[in-house]
């Protein structure tokens, strides 16, 4: 089932789903100031949907999981990442995304958080290949063929040997496969390696053809990404850090482009559409934006030490609005 990859352009530039970054909220402002080519959600935990909503009957309007799964038209397409190691959970995520209108949902084989690992989730999968194909058999079975299955993962877990890894999952049926270009131990903490981008595609490819590919890892820029995936064969490319404090990465403009005010009008937009989110989220998780949004000017470091000290949208906004900023 290939649903919407059939239709996005190549190489296509999507949006890196990031925890307490690519919220509901940020992703709006993103989709008003220049959509990337696919959207994905946060990470979901499949095993969390389940319980919630199934055995402790929490109602959909103060789950904070399903607050975490909407999205506005203008996004589209739009994919829900879930993860888990239990195929049943899987399954019943799985299907209550595409009872939300999901385009797609992707399965997240490759973050390195030791709380998802323990779960046997995220790159736990990379050591354990049979459950990652019966998770993502389960998938399959959710979106019951009517939108596609993809998988985002990394390189290998604490060595690069991702060869017998992608050959489990290149024939499960799923339609994309996004290649984080760094192992699990790397974490985020080396250069990615795309001086084997060509060697991962070509390798994919021998496999599978009809798979889509996307790389990810330290791209700043479309401009960047649209390069690199035409010179070594890739579908597409992923940005993730290079969203913050820029939501309008996708519109091709850098940061040096963007004027202090009009960085800080959209972290003030940013911060009213976060407000709004219900279930909440603490305000706190909301000054992870304050460094990328206020820096690179004069007077900026004063500005950011002051907003890092406010605990609600008022006083974000009286401080704005007293110097004149927004």
């Amino acid at each position: 089932m290939k649903g919407f990859w059939e239709h996005v352009p190549t190489p296509c530039i999507a949006m890196a789903p990031m925890a307490d970054v690519t919220d509901p909220a940020y992703r709006a402002i993103i989709a008003a100031s220049g959509k990337p080519d696919v959207t994905w959600t946060e990470f979901v935990s499949a095993d969390g949907l389940f319980h919630m909503r199934e055995k402790k009957g929490v109602k959909d309007e103060e789950n904070p999981l399903v607050r975490d799964l909407a999205y506005t038209e203008a996004e589209r397409p739009i994919v829900a990442q879930l993860f888990t190691s239990n195929p049943e959970n899987m399954e019943y995520a799985a299907r209550y995304a595409l009872s939300l209108g999901f385009d797609g949902v992707d399965i997240n084989m490759g973050c390195p958080d030791k709380s998802i690992e323990k779960q046997g989730a995220g790159a736990g999968h990379i050591k354990n290949p049979e459950r990652a194909r019966e998770v993502i058999a389960a998938a399959l079975t959710g979106v019951e063929g009517r939108i596609p299955v993809s998988v985002k993962t990394r390189l290998g877990y604490n060595k690069i040997e991702y060869q017998e890894w992608f050959a489990h999952l290149l024939d499960t049926g799923i339609a994309a496969l996004t290649v984080h270009m760094r192992t699990r131990k790397e974490m985020s903490k080396v250069k990615a390696h795309f001086e084997l981008g060509e060697e991962v595609v070509s390798f994919c490819r021998e496999q599978n053809r009809e798979v889509k590919l996307l790389g990810n890892g330290d791209l700043s820029s479309v401009q960047e990404a649209t390069e690199l995936a035409e010179a070594q064969g890739w579908d597409g490319m992923m940005l993730g850090r290079a969203i913050f404090g820029n939501p309008w990465v996708f519109a091709g403009r850098s940061p040096s482009q963007l004027s202090p005010k009009e960085r800080l009008t959209s972290l003030l937009t940013l911060a009213k559409t976060f407000n709004d989110l219900t279930p909440k989220k603490h305000y706190a998780i909301l000054k992870k934006h304050f460094k990328a949004f206020v820096s690179g000017y004069e007077g900026a470091a004063e500005l950011r030490a002051k907003l890092m000290q406010t605990n609600s949208l008022p006083e974000l906004e009286e401080i704005l609005r007293a110097e004149d900023l927004v």
